[in-house]
């Protein structure tokens, strides 16, 4: 099984624990009716399929989540690792993972997929099984309805922050024009902008630098609300989620209202801030970014006209109650990106052209790893998620380490 793999099912498993965690489950439930009710429900599975759990189960994912996080829930590797699998369930997920990712995929080439991969052995599944699963899928998935896109209102605050990106101006550098991005997370109740940020890039790694300011002053949301696009769409963004006990949504594609309240926010900042700023007047992005962001502030100040003639910041600073922060610990963990690297057979893995060295057990194997965008931290991440720091490959002080000989002979001096 591949680390995607692992992570889609850990992520599968969170989604149906995730009321009870991040707090939108009925308040007046106990843990148990939560646990029977949940296994009343069908999920959707890693790849799509539908999926029951039983209420034992569910539990046993629950308690593993509170005591050792969201690593908790990724899966062990087989110890029948190599062994034949059967078309259900496990193939399903994946036939359903290539029709996803690739949407014109044929059966025909995830058949060849699946054999080079080794998920199957020639003549373990016949064609016409595979062609019959895709041709029933696209059938289902055929099916369409008129959507509901009326406009709604959390009752309180930190219940959904909805997050985009607006094109801003060119910025003149030593490198040459360069866009500027802006990348803003709203609080659904409040209206108050809780992060926002100039960038050159609209990535992951910038997306997470905003939230990560906004988590440590205001706390987490119960629910994460994007588009399709890239920088929201991954399994860096559901990982991140899952691991602050959080939730993501994803917008449906042609519904404009699902979030209206950052489209219209930042309508006002190109009417307030953006066309009546001149970027030349600034020599680094980091200057207009301290500008910037007084503006939010006096926007998060000034009086709303849907808040009842209050401001933002007095709006969503009125429900202390519902500010759940984290420790500053859990944040230096949580906010780092993850990967997978093969290990050299002298120790060495390279993330961004850059070699660091790890320890010897991890010769030849493959391992995860855990990093700050800036590289300052890098860490191996062992069976029970514990955290290893790892350092830069020094060539020149690993010349100078004094390595244990291996004897040939035992007792006496060899003649």
């Amino acid at each position: 099984m591949t680390q995607e793999m692992k992570m889609r099912i850990a992520l599968s498993r969170y989604s149906v624990i995730s009321p009870l965690v991040n707090g939108t489950a009925d308040p007046g439930q106990s843990h148990n009716q939560f646990f029977i009710e949940a296994a009343q429900k069908t999920y959707a599975g890693p790849y799509g399929t539908p999926m029951t759990v039983g209420a034992s189960t569910v539990e046993k994912w629950y308690l593993a989540y509170k005591k050792r996080g969201f690593d908790a829930l990724i899966p062990k590797d087989r110890s029948d690792m190599g062994d034949s699998r059967k078309l259900i369930p496990d193939m399903q997920d994946q036939i359903l993972y290539f029709m996803k990712e690739f949407p014109d995929i044929t059966a025909a080439e995830i058949e060849r997929k699946l054999l080079s991969s080794g998920s199957i052995s020639p003549g373990e599944i016949s064609s016409s099984t595979i062609s019959r699963f895709v041709r029933h899928k696209k059938e289902d998935d055929g099916q369409s309805g008129t959507k509901d896109m009326r406009r709604y209102e959390r009752p309180h605050i930190n219940e959904v922050w909805y997050g985009d990106t607006c094109f801003g101006p060119y910025m003149q550098t030593v490198d040459g024009k360069k866009r500027i991005y802006i990348i803003a997370l709203i609080d659904d109740a409040s209206r108050m902008v809780v992060g926002a940020g100039a960038f050159f890039n609209d990535n992951f790694e910038n997306l997470m630098t905003v939230i990560r300011s906004a988590v440590s002053k205001y706390g987490r949301p119960k629910l994460f609300s994007f588009d399709n696009g890239s920088t929201y769409r991954n399994m860096q963004m559901e990982l991140l989620a899952a691991r602050i006990g959080s939730a993501v949504h994803y917008c449906e594609p042609y519904t404009p209202t699902s979030k209206s309240k950052i489209e219209r926010w930042f309508l006002t900042c190109r009417m307030q801030y953006l066309s009546v700023t001149d970027v030349r007047g600034f020599h680094t992005l980091s200057e207009m970014n301290d500008d910037f962001l007084q503006y939010v502030s006096r926007y998060n100040r000034s009086v709303h006209s849907s808040l009842s003639g209050i401001s933002p910041q007095d709006r969503f600073f009125s429900e202390p109650e519902y500010i759940r922060r984290l420790p500053e610990e859990d944040i230096d963990h949580d906010f780092l990106l993850e990967a997978e690297r093969k290990v050299s057979s002298d120790s060495v893995i390279t993330i961004d052209r850059k070699e660091y060295e790890v320890h010897y057990q991890y010769a030849k194997k493959r391992i995860r790893i855990r990093y700050s965008p800036d590289l300052e931290k890098v860490f191996v991440v062992g069976e029970s998620g514990e955290l290893t720091p790892i350092q830069l490959l020094d060539k020149q002080s690993n010349a100078n380490v004094k390595r244990q000989k291996t004897r040939l002979t035992e007792g006496g001096e060899s003649a």
